[in-house]
């Protein structure tokens, strides 16, 4: 009788389900401890745009879950690409628009090619992020560009520090299932897309460029980003989600900063984006198809409290600013995926293969 239970215990499905809550809760516990070490960093050395450091950690705990050599050199490289763009744009270069833009768009179209290649994604996000965060700044101010450029780099190599420290200390305690590898994409079909997307963002660049439209930044770069994505059918799509997901994260930011605002305490804050990371955390492992609502809505509560507190601003006007800018962002995908589908320009024609 008894050997029956002790078979039973250890049955195959209870081990596998056993493992798998492990596994879990490392990944949460080495979520929320990532953020908060990055959260207390920033608050405590406070160096320019120190708030991004807890928004690209969640971003690589979230998106990269073993840690190897490639990961900290694609990450790394990530910060030498921010610096070099800085630095060339304080040597004045800002002050010439259109080569500027026609800079600016080329490495555009270089960052969705290279983002199409798993190996390369997190580079091309980071790479999208300088090229559309830093000529912004620089129009008014060259010599800000490479001052934010160094401090964006700080962001990236406390990440990519606490990402790696996390992983030594909480390593992925089993070895995940293996799945079938989709097949690469073709090397024609990235180019189609790059192109493709450049065609849709680069008109909202430019715009935001000539007008310097600053509150509209964030919005301009969910554009840029979103644009490999947007079809006729997924834009709508994609506008509720951008909109339901800021929404939940700028009510959470609101309510976070509303107890923080009791308790003005640099520990207390640490704490209490500890626990919002544990919670998130949680949500984005047991619930993996809503994942990216709670990845967004995580880092929009970050994005609105860490420059809430640099600007020392008011966190809900910030909120609806933010939401109205999305929803401008929503009508344009949706207007701008209709319009490119219904064009029989040759450039949006595909007719090879997309997959090897």
């Amino acid at each position: 009788m008894s050997d029956n239970v002790e078979s039973r215990s250890h049955s195959p499905e209870l081990v596998s389900r056993l493992l798998e809550t492990r596994l879990r809760e490392t990944r949460i516990l080495r979520f929320a401890y990532g953020v908060g070490i990055a959260t207390f960093l920033a608050a405590w050395i406070d160096w320019p745009l120190a708030f991004v450091a807890p928004i690209f950690t969640a971003k690589f705990l979230f998106e990269k879950k073993t840690m190897n050599k490639s990961v900290v050199y694609e990450l790394l490289l990530a910060m030498i690409a921010t610096v070099a763009i800085g630095i060339v744009l304080s040597m004045g270069f800002s002050h010439y628009p259109i080569p500027l833009l026609i800079g600016v768009g080329g490495l555009m179209t270089l960052g969705y090619y290279l983002f199409l290649d798993p190996k390369w994604n997190l580079f091309a996000t980071i790479l999208l992020m300088a090229v559309l965060m830093l000529p912004f700044m620089a129009i008014d101010s060259p010599a800000v560009a490479a001052f934010l450029g160094f401090g964006l780099s700080a962001s990236g190599a406390v990440a990519v520090a606490v990402f790696a420290l996390m992983h030594i200390y909480l390593p992925e305690t089993e070895v995940e299932q293996v799945t079938p590898a989709t097949p690469a994409m073709t090397e024609e079909f990235r180019w189609f897309s790059a192109m493709r997307a450049s065609i849709i963002a680069l008109p909202v660049v430019v715009f935001f460029f000539v007008f310097q439209i600053s509150e509209a930044l964030l919005s301009m770069i969910f554009i840029a980003l979103l644009s490999l994505m947007i079809t006729g059918e997924k834009s709508i799509k994609l506008g509720a989600f951008l909109l339901i997901s800021n929404a939940i994260g700028g009510v959470i930011a609101i309510g976070v900063f509303g107890v923080l605002a009791l308790v003005p305490a640099m520990a207390f804050y640490t704490l209490c984006i500890s626990l919002m990371a544990i919670v998130f955390g949680n949500k984005m492992s047991s619930e993996p198809t809503k994942a990216p609502i709670y990845s967004t809505a995580f880092n929009t509560a970050l994005v609105l409290i860490g420059t809430t507190m640099m600007s020392s601003g008011v966190i809900d006007e910030k909120m609806w600013i933010r939401l109205g800018l999305l929803l401008i962002v929503a009508i344009y995908m949706v207007v701008a995926a209709y319009f490119i589908e219904t064009r029989n320009w040759q450039i949006l024609k595909f007719n090879g293969q997309m997959m090897k």
